[in-house]
């Protein structure tokens, strides 16, 4: 299945069209239908189910004031969900903050995740980054950062780096169509371009950075045709169909295994949520976009394909459902029953042996007198 425009084609015509397998209601193309094994589009479907879930739950612990922040991915879990599937163990995903799904769709622990929120004794990172800035060198999953587009660069770097080790890995960054207006983003098309590094790009269309609509961050006809000023061939896919982002991913993957180079994907889907928990969308949204994303839904979507196939009931909707909610609500007693990370945890993880000044200052700071709390 070609589903990848050859750089010298000018414009490319994948990059105009949207490549869509499943229409709204479940029903399938048999033209780009890439006949998945029904375990595997089921349990990207959990998934999906799973990312949502925890998304609602924790927006509702920000609200209550237990957790700080939180970023959400509701609408967006086929492009994140169904991207990672297409992966294999071996390669390595730098993420932006979006895509915790894909940490745990890999394997990352819920309850290593949810001790991240609560940026407790027992976080990754111990308590030093903001809540969902996760990292998960276990499942391949680089550490999130916050400043925009500095995770392709990151990308491509690694990539190169594997291929001058004759190491056959594929790296993806997951980028915002906010984040093609930074410099990292072009500076890394331009050198996986020019070097040929197997990464590729899955760019995110969500229609919003944050309120400014993707229509003010180019003049381009699509994102995906950016990849052509770097030699880079660009696809364009439905971000809200699940099958199509796994054959479009699966195919970029493949490609650049073979040693012919990066592909620039463009994931059209649409953020249902807010941008944040720090984000109020209805001062700039209209609500007739949020009624067509209902009949868009990634989730509505797979799940009637997989009614269809007769893979899936009302009744196991039920019990998945409970299942994580009740998952969800141990890893919140545990990550409320830790403590917060030590004092002197501060001076950990930057010299492989501490300097007698940092020691000294360490324990002035662990002995000495502390405010108390009110």
């Amino acid at each position: 299945m070609d589903v990848v425009a050859k750089p010298e084609s000018t414009p490319p015509a994948s990059a105009r069209k949207l490549y869509t397998v499943l229409d709204f209601d479940g029903r399938v193309d048999p033209e780009t239908d890439p006949k998945l094994d029904l375990s595997l589009v089921r349990r990207i479907y959990e998934a999906m189910v799973r990312t949502r879930l925890i998304d609602a739950r924790l927006l509702k612990l920000q609200r209550q004031g237990r957790i700080g922040f939180h970023v959400g991915s509701e609408g967006e879990e086929a492009a994140i969900i169904a991207s990672t599937a297409a992966l294999r163990d071996e390669d390595w995903i730098f993420p932006c903050y979006r895509e915790a799904g894909a940490a745990l769709y890999r394997g990352l622990s819920l309850q290593t995740y949810v001790d991240n929120m609560y940026g407790n004794a027992n976080d990754v990172v111990k308590g030093r980054q903001m809540p969902d800035h996760i990292t998960g060198r276990g499942v391949r999953f680089a550490s999130i950062t916050a400043p925009i587009g500095t995770q392709i660069t990151q990308a491509v770097g690694c990539a190169w780096a594997a291929k001058l080790k004759r190491e056959p890995i594929v790296t993806v960054s997951y980028c915002g169509d906010g984040a093609t207006s930074s410099n990292d983003f072009h500076a890394g098309m331009n050198f996986a371009g020019v070097y040929q590094a197997p990464t590729v790009f899955l760019l995110r269309n969500n229609g919003w950075a944050i309120s400014v609509p993707s229509e003010q961050q180019t003049h381009s006809r699509t994102f995906a045709d950016k990849g052509i000023a770097y030699g880079v061939p660009g696809v364009r896919c439905d971000g809200n169909d699940a099958l199509a982002v796994y054959a479009v991913t699966r195919a970029a993957v493949e490609r650049a295994l073979r040693g012919e180079g990066p592909t620039l994907i463009e994931l059209v889907t649409y953020r249902a949520g807010a941008h944040s928990s720090s984000d109020d969308p209805s001062a700039y949204r209209a609500g007739l976009e949020m009624d067509e994303q209902v009949r868009r839904d990634p989730l509505r979507r797979l799940r009637a394909y997989l009614e269809r196939q007769h893979a899936f009931s009302a009744a196991d909707q039920v019990t998945l459902e409970e299942r994580v909610q009740a998952e969800v609500n141990v890893c919140i007693e545990r990550a409320e029953a830790t403590p917060a990370p030590s004092i002197e945890s501060m001076f950990e993880d930057v010299f492989e042996e501490l300097p007698s000044y940092l020691r000294e200052q360490r324990d002035q700071c662990v002995n000495g007198p502390r405010a108390k709390r009110h």
